[in-house]
């Protein structure tokens, strides 16, 4: 099915993750015309991409998504590719995009299911969260810059205490399309609706049925034993610990069966200090092997060069 501007996901991830946020460009025509939704950018107005990040989440500014596609790839055509590319990675198998900003275009489609995908890899990422929760913000950029204040289409923010963001989008072809993302007690859910009338109540239904059914457990977090070996100290080996305590997200209280793995580097020269990352802790589901998560291992104590 075509989803509108809930496209906008991948296009503010692909800037967010490609571009310097705080650099300043120049608009210019080839970049502002376009149809539709705005965040009222004119030829020759300076505007950071972080802006245009928030015009594309917040009011959902076409003129924002192409502003960002030109600076990044230099045309639409290839802008389209990066997302494609990037879709591949996520495992969006089911989904094509032909451009940045989700107007109605032939080859330009998805699924729920993939862009369900595509919220939950994009809400991890830190400034993308930061953005798309944000209910209003005051900016400026123009020719001179000045203060206007961009507001989120995204009512659910207002409408669910646990909503965290994410996306709306609407054309005549698409309907009213919803990616949305809301947390609780430590579990994070992403719905998705395409072409649906009652999307917030049916995001809000949705999150209250996924809430009922899941929880977030701790996983073993200790590492008791394992040791790293230290050259040129007056210890010969640092205890560890991971940076934090992972937590697994359970379906009707079923069975925890999650193993870890643990990789160390076979040794550090001292001096080392406390806090080192020195490896990594993979937790995978026992039965698929599908890694649930990943955490650093890193020094409990430090040590000194042997005197």
């Amino acid at each position: 099915m075509t989803m509108a501007s809930t496209t906008k996901i991948m296009t503010a991830l692909l800037t967010i993750e490609n571009a310097n946020l705080n650099s300043e460009i120049v608009v210019n025509s080839e970049m502002v015309s376009v149809e539709g939704t705005s965040m009222g950018l004119l030829p020759g107005d300076s505007v950071s991409m972080r802006e245009l990040c928030y015009g594309m989440l917040l009011p959902s500014g076409n003129d924002a998504a192409n502003t960002a596609a030109y600076v990044i790839c230099g045309s639409i055509p290839k802008f389209a590719s990066l997302m494609n590319e990037k879709a591949l990675e996520i495992g969006m198998k089911n989904t094509h995009f032909m451009n940045p900003s989700g107007l109605t275009e032939d080859g330009h489609f998805t699924t729920a299911y993939d862009m369900a995908l595509l919220g939950s890899y994009a809400i991890k990422n830190r400034e993308f969260f930061n953005i798309c929760s944000t209910k209003s913000i005051q900016v400026s950029y123009g020719n001179p810059p000045y203060n206007r204040t961009l507001k989120n289409h995204n009512k659910l923010l207002g409408l669910y205490e646990y909503c965290v963001g994410m996306k709306t989008g609407f054309t005549k072809k698409s309907g009213r399309c919803l990616v949305s993302a809301a947390k609780k007690d430590g579990v994070t859910l992403i719905a998705v609706t395409l072409n649906a009338r009652d999307d917030w109540n049916d995001h809000i239904k949705l999150f209250e049925y996924g809430f009922e059914h899941t929880k977030s457990v701790p996983l073993n977090s200790l590492i008791n034993g394992i040791k790293l070996k230290v050259v040129g100290s007056d210890k010969k080996s640092l205890a560890l610990k991971l940076s934090y305590t992972p937590n697994y997200t359970v379906i009707d209280d079923k069975n925890l069966d999650v193993v870890r793995e643990i990789y160390l580097t076979q040794f550090e020269y001292a001096p080392v200090k406390k806090g080192r990352i020195v490896g990594m802790a993979v937790f995978k589901e026992k039965d698929s092997g599908r890694v649930i998560t990943q955490v650093p291992i890193e020094t409990a104590e430090e040590c000194a060069v042997l005197s």
